[in-house]
């Protein structure tokens, strides 16, 4: 029966009329689903494009305002005494050497100052300027114990802290740390690029079998 029906050329024209007609629109709609995905790609695309650059805009934008900030803040700190800042700086937990370290200045000249001796404008305004970005870190970020918090390693096994980076004037990558926006390890990069090979340990920290930490040849 299917021979006969196969045969008949009638029959023969309509079902390769039928099947002409089915690929045709299996291929229209394939052609359709990769068309709308293109167009879904290219806008998105131009979005993803668009809010990258928003992004930086943003964040350049929110450097000079908190640079704004942060200059407007120390000049108010200014005001105080030189003795007056320094005991708030100990108050907040810092040493004397790390204050000297921040200031730019040697510890003896650190403790003349706590003495009432003269302080350069200079240096009154460096002390002026790290209380007021101890301020804009504890109320934006809000780090608490800050003084320990400067103390702190930007990644372990690196001895790279934000008094470090204080120190070297880039108050910049303290308050980027601070925030929480920036992987460290590209703050480290940024600060040193050779922070890697520069700090390379040949040894490394394992627990060994009655629990405590301990330190062994890495390899």
């Amino acid at each position: 029966m299917t021979d006969v029906l196969t045969r008949n050329p009638a029959v023969t024209s309509a079902l390769e009329t039928r099947a002409t007609a089915s690929n045709a629109g299996a291929t229209s709609a394939l052609t359709e689903t990769r068309l709308m995905a293109a167009g879904l790609t290219s806008e998105i695309g131009g979005n993803r494009s668009v809010m990258s650059a928003l992004n930086e805009d943003y964040t350049t934008l929110h450097k000079r305002i908190h640079d704004v900030e942060w200059r407007t803040v120390a000049a108010e700190r200014g005001k105080a005494s030189v003795t007056s800042m320094l005991g708030e700086l100990a108050d907040l937990g810092f040493a004397w050497r790390d204050i000297a370290q921040m200031v730019g200045v040697s510890v003896p000249a650190v403790q003349k100052w706590r003495k009432g001796e003269k302080a350069s404008g200079d240096s009154r305004a460096r002390l002026a300027s790290l209380l007021a970005a101890c301020d804009l870190i504890a109320s934006h970020y809000m780090v608490d114990e800050i003084a320990s918090w400067f103390e702190m390693p930007l990644s372990p096994s690196v001895p790279v802290t934000p008094i470090t980076l204080y120190a070297a004037n880039r108050a910049d990558l303290v308050f980027e740390f601070a925030s929480g926006h920036t992987d460290p390890e590209v703050l480290l990069t940024e600060f040193d690029p050779e922070w890697r090979e520069r700090y390379r340990s040949d040894f490394e920290v394992f627990e060994a079998g009655d629990g405590n930490r301990s330190i062994r040849m890495k390899g």
